[in-house]
């Protein structure tokens, strides 16, 4: 499994906005399911960085979430800034 370092580097700008604007816990689209795998090395590399968090969507989907350590790495990144 890739670093989270890696991960963070791997994704855009925009894709790092939108996970912030969801927040800790927020739920993740399946773009950026694709583009955590993209970053990761691959499709489905970045399993593990997203878990799902027990709930499922209006289809019977599963919604994944952030890893606490890559969110708390996110998240804590703008704490520190302000």
């Amino acid at each position: 499994m890739a670093e989270i370092n890696a991960v963070l580097a791997g994704l855009t700008a925009e894709e790092l906005q939108e996970i912030k604007a969801l927040g800790p816990k927020g739920h993740l689209g399946r773009h950026l399911i694709e583009a955590l795998d993209r970053a990761a090395g691959g499709p489905d590399a970045g399993r593990g960085f997203y878990v799902v968090d027990g709930t499922v969507n209006h289809n019977g989907g599963q919604l994944h979430i952030l890893r606490n350590d890559l969110s708390d790495r996110i998240f804590q990144s703008d704490t520190a800034q302000n």
